[in-house]
C-alpha cells in the first residue's frame, strides 16, 4: 500500500456511521477474533466491575472482559458492527453475552456518564484531531475514583518505519498528548509507553508500535 492510495487528509465520511456500517457489512471478519494484546496485558489483573469499551467493533474485547466477570457497556458508531458482534458473542459464549450491553453511540454527540465505570478502555479510536483531547477527556471523566483508564493508539513512528498506514501524522497521538489526559494530581500513571509488537500486512512482517496509556484515577 502506498501513500498515493490515500487522500491528503482524513475524509469527512471516515467519521460517520455510514462509512463504518459499510465496512462492517462485509461477510468476512476484519480483525483476528482475538482481544487486543494491550487489553490482555494491562487488564488481566484488574478486579472485575463495570467496564465501558468505546469503539467495540467486532466485540472481541467486550467478550474477553465479560468472560472475566466484567459488566460491559460496548459502544460503537456502527449499528452493523454491534448487531454482528452481539450475535457472534451470544452464539459463542452466551454466559458472557448476558454481561454485555451493546450501545450505538457517536463519540461526538454522546458523552458517557461521569465517574460511572471501573474501567474505560478504547483501542485505536480515530477521533478528529481537533477534537481528540475533548473525546479522550470525556472517556477519562467517565472513570470512577479508583478505576482505570486504558487508551491504546497507533504510534507516529509507524509512519517513519514504513508501516502501511494512512499518511496523516495528526491522527497519531504522542506520549505527551496522552500524558496530558491524566494530570498527576488526579491520576496515577501505571503505563505510558510505545510498545512494539509484530504484525503482518499484505504478507509482509512489520514491527509496529502502540502508544499505551494505563492510569488509575485517584480516590
Amino acid at each position: 500500500m502506498t501513500d498515493e492510495q490515500f487522500p491528503d487528509a482524513p475524509p469527512p465520511e471516515m467519521f460517520r456511521a455510514e462509512y463504518w456500517d459499510e465496512r462492517f457489512a462485509a461477510p468476512e471478519r476484519i480483525w483476528s477474533g482475538n482481544p487486543n494484546v494491550a487489553l490482555v496485558a494491562e487488564a488481566a489483573g484488574l478486579e472485575p466491575g463495570r467496564a465501558l469499551e468505546v469503539g467495540s467493533g467486532e466485540g472481541d474485547d467486550a467478550r474477553w472482559l465479560a468472560e472475566r466477570g466484567w459488566e460491559v457497556t460496548a459502544t460503537d458508531i456502527s449499528a452493523v458492527a454491534l448487531e454482528k458482534a452481539a450475535a457472534r458473542v451470544a452464539e459463542q459464549v452466551p454466559e458472557a453475552a448476558a454481561r454485555i450491553t451493546w450501545r450505538q453511540a457517536d463519540i461526538y454527540t454522546w458523552v458517557p456518564p461521569e465517574g460511572a465505570y471501573d474501567l474505560v478502555t478504547s483501542h485505536y479510536l480515530p477521533p478528529r484531531p481537533e477534537r481528540r483531547a475533548e473525546v479522550f477527556g470525556g472517556l477519562a471523566a467517565a472513570v470512577a475514583p479508583g478505576g482505570t483508564l486504558l487508551l491504546v493508539s497507533h504510534a507516529l513512528r509507524d509512519l517513519e518505519d514504513g508501516v502501511p498506514r494512512p499518511p496523516w501524522p495528526e491522527m497519531f497521538p504522542t506520549l505527551e498528548d496522552m500524558a496530558a489526559l491524566v494530570p498527576e494530581d488526579r491520576w496515577e500513571t501505571v503505563t505510558l509507553e510505545e510498545r512494539p509488537r509484530p504484525a503482518v500486512y499484505n504478507g509482509t512482517e512489520y514491527t509496529i508500535h502502540d502508544v499505551v496509556l494505563r492510569a488509575r484515577r485517584r480516590s
